[in-house]
């Protein structure tokens, strides 16, 4: 751990956009314009663990949705 992440006393909650990006945000605040909550509130390494356990598939859903509709072939 760092000397900036010791120091940071902000808890953090994890949010999710409609392509099911995830990102943190200051737990305190109101969410951004399109993303909704995503499952985890805490320390800013604990939200980015969680991040990193939950989102194992990079691409965008519509992206994941495109490519599944060309590989069943519809």
């Amino acid at each position: 751990m760092n000397r900036n992440e010791r120091e940071d006393p902000t808890i953090y909650k994890v949010v999710v956009n409609h392509e099911e990006q995830y990102s943190i945000w200051p737990a305190g605040r109101e969410n951004p314009l399109g993303w909704r909550e995503g499952g985890k509130s805490g320390a800013k390494t604990e939200c980015l663990a969680y991040i990193k356990a939950v989102w194992t598939d990079m691409r965008p859903l519509s992206l994941r949705k495109q490519m599944a509709t060309r590989d069943s072939g519809g």
